[in-house]
Parts: C-alpha cells; sequence; structure tokens
C-alpha cells in the first residue's frame, strides 16, 4: 500500500536526512521520498499508524 504524509515542523535538509534515517531502521515498508513537509513509501508488513508514531517520537506532526 502507498502512503503519503504531509510533515509539519520539517524546515531543512538535516531535518529530512533525521526522519529518512528513522523510517529506513523501520522493517515492513519500503521508503519512496523524504522531502522538506512530505514522505511517501509503500507499506509491506508495517502499519500506517506505526509509521505516524514513529515520525512524532521523531518530534515532527503529521498534517490530517
Amino acid at each position: 500500500m502507498e502512503l503519503t504524509l504531509k510533515i509539519e515542523g520539517m524546515r531543512c535538509q538535516n531535518c529530512v536526512s533525521h526522519v529518512r534515517k528513522a523510517l529506513e531502521a523501520v522493517p515492513g515498508l519500503t521508503l519512496g521520498s523524504v522531502e522538506i513537509g512530505k514522505v511517501q513509501l509503500e507499506l509491506q508488513s508495517a502499519t500506517r499508524a506505526e509509521v505516524i508514531a514513529l515520525i512524532e517520537d521523531e518530534g515532527y506532526s503529521i498534517v490530517p
């Protein structure tokens, strides 16, 4: 399942790198792209809720 999330609080390339590293460590997903304010990925066994929780744990907010 493809998933695109808008992320609030990402303001620079360091933020992008921070989120990318965190997501790369999650089994069960394939990372598509991480940009300022947006992430695109494909879920295999990871869930949307797990991805959102991880991003929020890293200090960013998901835009509804």
